[in-house]
């Protein structure tokens, strides 16, 4: 059940300080929002068509389709168009037999047709990647599914359809085995994927056959470790839980969530275990505390950034446990003090707070937890909320 907020709190804020920020997205709301209504103080999150629960991943594509991983009912939905209007129900449906189930798997056994928390969603080539968490796979299509429950061409991280342990049952991990994958990307061609569980990011050139083993990897500084951040002290090549990826200007983007700051390498690194060459929401590389340690965010800060995406040349990313949006401007930094300069979610960059502490409404977030930008349009997976936000970007 989804239940208001208290209307007494105030949004928290370190005081005396109100360092507002130009608005990232657009100060009048979202234009769709899917999986809510704005007059309901509680709904059933029972699956449907037009509800969600927990989404983390979304994909809007370029063929002009909406794509959700509404990873609490363990299925992808799809909207062939882009939703014109609130609340639009999903046209298509992958991972339980009917809009009205629910289940790991459908309560069955493990297919390409099956899901177990689905998370990270994004265009690859004409069709779909999509990072089946605890399946720990990673499922493709060469095509946008057409039709309910269309089968995955690939299966990466398994050897087969019906197999799903972590690290394929062994201890150790290699390059073709996956423990928790929650993000994926497609880059300059390449199928780029933030295997979490296993605290590294892989990359395959060309996937073209299941259970295919990526090509580089980073975070660790071979395929067969996993350890938090490479095994030493936090740095610039070790990961705690890489998840969210994307292209910036020339430069590849990872949040790392549970170091709280995204690593930015210049280029896409061709060589295993490269450092990163910056990172923002810490002073230097060396820093991992959420919030820079304080108990107040700042423009410069982040806690738990689980994604990013990249629009009209700006960087956003999703400060999830601050439960609000940044955006870096056109601008590349070149220093990790670099400071935020767009805010949506909260009333300034020193405030922080589910809601910003107050009843849900059409533009707050909470625990916003996926991003998908194109042609000045933000899709959020609003997780917390159990909805998704179609918002246009400010200028």
């Amino acid at each position: 059940m989804r239940v208001a907020l208290a209307p007494s709190f105030q949004p928290l804020k370190a005081p005396g300080t109100a360092t507002g920020g130009a608005p990232l997205a657009d100060p009048a709301g979202p234009r769709v929002v899917l999986g809510w209504s704005e007059d309901a103080l509680a709904a059933p999150l029972a699956p449907s068509r037009r509800s969600l629960f927990g989404p983390r991943g979304l994909c809007l594509h370029p063929e002009g389709s909406l794509w959700v991983a509404d990873s609490g009912h363990h299925r992808l939905l799809g909207w062939r168009r882009l939703p014109m209007k609130d609340d639009a129900p999903a046209d298509l449906l992958v991972g339980q037999p009917d809009f009205g189930r629910e289940g790991r798997n459908a309560k069955g056994p493990v297919g390409l047709a099956t899901l177990n928390v689905p998370t990270g969603v994004c265009a690859w080539g004409q069709g779909l990647a999509v990072a089946d968490a605890w399946n720990h796979r990673v499922l493709l299509w060469h095509r946008t599914p057409a039709e309910p429950n269309r089968p995955a061409d690939l299966v990466l991280g398994q050897d087969d359809a019906g197999a799903m342990l972590a690290n394929r049952g062994a201890d150790r991990p290699t390059a073709a085995s996956l423990h928790w994958p929650y993000g994926v990307a497609e880059i300059d061609g390449k199928l780029v994927v933030a295997d979490s569980g296993n605290r590294r990011v892989l990359v395959w050139d060309r996937p073209a056959r299941n259970g295919q083993p990526a090509d580089l990897v980073l975070g660790q500084t071979g395929f067969e470790t996993r350890d938090e951040n490479a095994g030493g002290p936090v740095g610039p090549v070790g990961m705690r839980w890489p998840h969210g990826l994307a292209w910036w200007r020339g430069r590849l983007a990872v949040s790392d969530a549970g170091n709280n700051r995204i690593m930015l390498w210049d280029g896409l690194p061709t060589r295993d275990g490269a450092p990163c060459d910056l990172v923002l929401g810490q002073a230097d590389a060396t820093g991992c505390d959420h919030n820079r340690g304080a108990y107040y965010p700042c423009a410069a800060a982040l806690n738990m950034p689980y994604a990013v995406a990249v629009s009209e040349g700006r960087l956003i990313v999703a400060d999830t446990a601050n439960s609000r949006l940044l955006g870096w401007s056109e601008a590349a930094p070149d220093a990790p003090d670099a400071p935020a300069d767009r805010l949506s979610g909260q009333v300034d960059f020193a405030s922080k707070g589910d809601n910003a502490w107050r009843p849900a409404g059409r533009d707050t977030l909470c625990w916003p937890y996926g991003l998908s930008a194109r042609d000045g349009l933000l899709a959020v997976a609003d997780s917390g909320n159990n909805r998704v936000l179609l918002w246009d970007l400010a200028p």
